[in-house]
């Protein structure tokens, strides 16, 4: 199924009924029992890198009830023509085209509204999921219920496969919202979360490239109850380009007005506020060299094998 929508820049009103799209949501009715895989695709995705992540979905061991796929601007050559192979040979796949590229808050909040079931487990479309990853979220969150989302840990690895680097993160509640006040606490690409309580706090909201901290950080000034599994749930490919996306001067400036929101939500106060601008400044205006460093040597534990 593709249904195309338009660019979704005016999200005031996007928890409607319509999402602001033209285009009718399950905002409005109560979400099924079940899992809706949410993913963003554009243009500058490799087809082999989209082909790993939809195999990977596909062969779960507790499969989802449904893949929303966003696709965030117009696609081309080899990409268009494997989204459109898979649209064809798996009925749950659905597929919904933005006309321009809106950039990734703005394609999940709008891909949540989409979502008809209550369990959204987010994936990114380079990525490649393990292959029980559905199945433990699930169990844990019907067991858990006053859990709103559940993460775990991933395994970063490069396309020459001389990295293979753990990223772990803290388990519990109290854990994680003490490593929430200097970092984000949970690996976005590896969270199960209800989709009630995720609309419950504002959904997604563009916030270029802290879209998912920013998230989090409201979620837990609401009292929301976050965990986090401790085994690899996801292989994350971390090339060198992307320690550059996380430093730089206009990256810095959004930190940096995080960090006032963060204060605004009661999460951090005198100290620890002036200590979240230091860790802020401190990793986004270092050279990327050395920023790739220290989150290869300080940030991460190595590991040779899943």
């Amino acid at each position: 199924m593709e249904k195309t929508l338009s660019n979704g820049k005016k999200e005031a009103k996007s928890d409607a009924g319509h999402g602001g799209s033209g285009f009718r949501t399950a905002s409005q009715r109560p979400a099924r029992d079940g899992i809706s895989v949410l993913m963003s695709v554009y243009r500058n995705e490799k087809h082999t890198y989209f082909r790993e992540a939809m195999e990977s979905i596909l062969h779960q061991t507790r499969m989802p009830d449904e893949i929303v796929l966003m696709v965030d601007g117009p696609l081309y050559g080899e990409l268009e023509r494997c989204v459109r192979e898979y649209e064809k040979r798996c009925p749950i796949l659905k597929v919904y085209r933005l006309k321009e590229n809106v950039q990734l808050g703005r394609s999940l909040r709008k891909g949540a509204l989409l979502c008809r079931y209550e369990m959204i487990a987010r994936m990114d479309t380079d990525d490649i999921a393990a292959p029980d990853r559905l199945e433990k979220q699930y169990a844990f969150l019907a067991e858990q219920r006053d859990v709103s989302a559940v993460g775990g840990w991933i395994l970063e690895f490069n396309d020459e496969n001389t990295m293979h680097t753990v990223k772990k993160m803290p388990e519990t509640n109290e854990e994680i919202r003490k490593y929430g006040t200097y970092r984000s606490p949970l690996n976005h690409v590896t969270v199960m979360m209800r989709r009630s309580d995720l609309l419950a706090c504002g959904n997604y909201r563009h916030f270029a490239g802290l879209e998912d901290y920013y998230l989090w950080m409201r979620m837990m000034a609401s009292g929301r109850q976050l965990y986090s599994l401790p085994e690899v749930l996801v292989k994350v490919r971390a090339n060198s380009d992307v320690y550059k996306r996380r430093g730089g001067f206009s990256y810095m400036l959004r930190y940096l007005k995080l960090r006032r929101i963060q204060r605004e939500l009661g999460l951090t106060h005198g100290f620890s506020y002036l200590k979240a601008i230091a860790v802020t400044v401190g990793i986004t205006a270092i050279p990327p060299g050395v920023r790739k460093l220290v989150y290869r040597t300080v940030l991460r534990r190595s590991q040779t094998a899943v």
